[in-house]
């Protein structure tokens, strides 16, 4: 099969420190990842785990980790088909007093974009609403509404 990346962008009116900590730290992704939290020391080798309940729903292996500026990690992705890896990297990159977020989600396969279209699942419905909620947090202090 052959592989695909899911890039998307935005601007968020914060620091880079805000942004770093409200990516790297449970207490933020709590409110924005829809009630997941992120646990991992962020040292390069370490693992990495997104939390939903007490259960890791993702999970993987950080790859790089360059505060304020660059993180990517492995990252778990479970099918009918077993278990396998992708990869995702976020960017900032600092533009005065906005900071322009690039995530980067790479070796996915075709069905993993497209899985169950109009429905809150595959990477194209996922990232932008989780990014969307990070942003309205980090320049209005909260959520978007439930949808």
């Amino acid at each position: 099969m052959n592989k695909t990346s899911f890039v998307y962008a935005t601007y968020i009116a914060t620091t880079p420190e805000k942004l770093w900590a409200a990516l790297t730290n449970s207490e933020f992704t709590r409110q924005y990842f829809f009630g997941r939290e992120i646990v991992s020391d962020w040292q390069v080798g370490s693992s990495f785990k997104l939390m939903n309940k007490d259960m890791a729903e993702h999970y993987g292996e950080v790859l790089v980790c360059e505060p304020y500026r660059l993180l990517t990690v492995t990252w778990s992705i479970k099918d009918v088909e077993g278990e396998r890896f992708s990869k995702v990297t976020y960017e900032l990159t600092p533009m005065n007093s906005t900071i322009k977020l690039t995530l980067r989600h790479e070796d996915l396969l075709e069905k993993d974009i497209h899985k169950d279209e109009g429905k809150f699942e595959g990477f194209n419905n996922g990232w932008p609403a989780i990014l969307s909620n990070l942003k309205s947090l980090l320049e209005t202090g909260k959520t978007l509404p439930a949808f």
